[in-house]
C-alpha cells in the first residue's frame, strides 16, 4: 500500500520558526515540504503555482495576519494554525481549520495535527468503525460513535441523540461516559455529553451541535476550548 503524503507550505514571518516547522515536516514520512513564505503577500503570489494540500500558517504576521490570509484563499487547502497566544482559539474554530498549534511546537503534538490532516484527506477515519452496544426497549443496539450527536441525562435514564434516531437507555451520565473516548466526547453540563467532532460553534453559554444549542456550564468553557483544540473536528 502506498504511503499517503501531503504537500505542505509554511507561512511565518519568523525565520527561526519556519526552520523549526520545516524540520518537523522533513522528518515526517507523510509530509513533503514544497514551499515557504515569510508573509501572506508573498504566499498569495506563490501558492497558486504550487499544488498544496496543507498550510502551516502563523497567525500574527505583518500586513495581513493569518486569518485575513485564509479569507483570501479560493480553493482552500487544509490549514494548521501556529501561534503563541491561546486567546485566538475561538476565532480559529470559526475558520474550520484542521488544528491549532501552540509555540514552541511539541513533536508529539505536531504528529497529532498531521494525523488529523491525513484523516480529513482520505475522508475516512477509524472513528467510523468505533461503536458501542446499548440496551434500549429490550433490544441490544449497535451505535456508531461518529453518529452520536449528544447524550442528554433524564434522571435514571439517558437519551442518545444520533443522526437517525434517539435511544432511551437506563444508565447514569458518569457510567456511560466511561464507554466513550475521552478525546472525542465531553460532559459540558450536568445533563449533557457532546460529541466534540459534531460541534459547529460555541460561546460562553451554549455549544451548537448539528444546529441545536446545548447548554454549557460556565466552569466548563476553558476545558471545552482545550478539548476542541485536541479533537478531530470535521
Amino acid at each position: 500500500m502506498s504511503i499517503q503524503t501531503l504537500k505542505c507550505a509554511v507561512i511565518d514571518d519568523s525565520k527561526m520558526q519556519r526552520t523549526a516547522v520545516n524540520k518537523l515536516i522533513n522528518n515526517h514520512k507523510n509530509l513533503i515540504l514544497v514551499s515557504e513564505y515569510e508573509n501572506g503577500i508573498k504566499a498569495q503570489k506563490g501558492l497558486p503555482k504550487d499544488d498544496i494540500d496543507l498550510i502551516f500558517l502563523d497567525i500574527e504576521m505583518p500586513v495581513i495576519n493569518g486569518f485575513q490570509f485564509i479569507e483570501t484563499l479560493g480553493n482552500r487547502p487544509q490549514i494548521i494554525l501556529i501561534t503563541s497566544k491561546p486567546e485566538y482559539a475561538m476565532q480559529a474554530f470559526d475558520y474550520d481549520v484542521t488544528d491549532y498549534l501552540m509555540k514552541p511546537i511539541n513533536g508529539d503534538r505536531f504528529n497529532t495535527s498531521v494525523q488529523k490532516a491525513l484523516f480529513r484527506t482520505i475522508g475516512v477515519t477509524s472513528d467510523e468503525e468505533k461503536h458501542i452496544y446499548v440496551n434500549s426497549k429490550l433490544k441490544r443496539i449497535k451505535v456508531f460513535l461518529k453518529d452520536i450527536k449528544w447524550i442528554e441525562g433524564l434522571g435514571d435514564y439517558l437519551k442518545i441523540i444520533t443522526d437517525d434516531t434517539s435511544l432511551l437507555v437506563l444508565s447514569t451520565m458518569k457510567s456511560f461516559l466511561t464507554q466513550l473516548p475521552e478525546d472525542e466526547f465531553m460532559r459540558i453540563h450536568k445533563s449533557y455529553i457532546i460529541n466534540l467532532n459534531r460541534v459547529e460553534r460555541y460561546n460562553s453559554q451554549h455549544v451548537e451541535v448539528c444546529g441545536e444549542k446545548i447548554p454549557l456550564s460556565r466552569h466548563k468553557k476553558a476545558e471545552l476550548e482545550e478539548a476542541l483544540l485536541n479533537a478531530s473536528v470535521n
